[in-house]
């Protein structure tokens, strides 16, 4: 099991109704974690245009992470 510190924003936060909390997790992928917290949270959603980081840089969805990383999940931003 690991434990990671997950960082929410924006419409996430809200969601989350964290900014963010500590993680103790089974999953191997960034994008399974994502689904875990979205199971402790029913009002998080999945975007297909959502980025993720670790450690302050982006990642890829299928990347793993290691105990103690810090992981940020970003919902989809509309510009104009």
């Amino acid at each position: 099991m690991k434990t990671v510190t997950v960082r929410y924003f924006a419409a996430f936060r809200d969601a989350a109704g964290v900014g963010s909390e500590s993680v103790a997790s089974n999953a191997d992928t960034l994008r399974a974690l994502f689904q875990e917290c979205a199971k402790r949270h029913d009002a998080l959603f999945e975007e297909q245009a959502a980025l993720v980081a670790v450690n302050d840089q982006m990642a890829d969805w299928e990347a793993g992470f290691a105990s103690a990383d810090e992981v940020l999940f970003f919902p989809p931003v509309a510009g104009g």
